[in-house]
């Protein structure tokens, strides 16, 4: 029997006051929301919160939980939430080459790595939240 073996990972779908969306570009992705594992003793929500700082120099507040994208030949599951800033400045960091808000038809066009889309797309629409999607 083979003990389980799960990657859990938290990113925030950040919207500042001007409906502006808050991206990160990863060097090997592109541009992205941000996020990243969940450490051990650490609560997925505030994985959320401190990969958004540590990614972007924002300081974000969780405002609610959107879903949950589960890679299932990677053993990895996404969790999403919405949040907002509530401090901070964007600065890039050694794992963002890029930090901005942009107007939000213009980010979505900006992401294409695999579903990275998708998955803000589900977040910014409360009628299909919260979403399981597999793949």
């Amino acid at each position: 029997m083979s003990v389980p073996k799960h990657i859990v990972s938290a990113a925030a779908i950040v919207l500042n006051d001007q409906n502006e969306l808050l991206l990160v570009k990863n060097p090997n992705r592109g541009w992205e929301m941000p996020g990243g594992q969940v450490e051990e003793g650490e609560s997925i929500e505030y994985a959320a919160i401190r990969e958004t700082e540590e990614e972007s120099g924002i300081i974000i507040e969780i405002t609610g939980f959107c879903g949950i994208f589960q890679n299932v030949e990677g053993c990895i599951c996404n969790t999403l939430f919405l949040g907002k800033p509530i401090g901070g400045e964007c600065r890039p960091s050694n794992e963002s080459d890029e930090v901005a808000f942009f107007p939000l038809k213009q980010a979505l066009d900006m992401v294409k790595w695999k579903n990275f889309r998708e998955r803000i797309e589900k977040s910014l629409n409360s009628e299909e939240q919260p979403f399981f999607v597999t793949f």
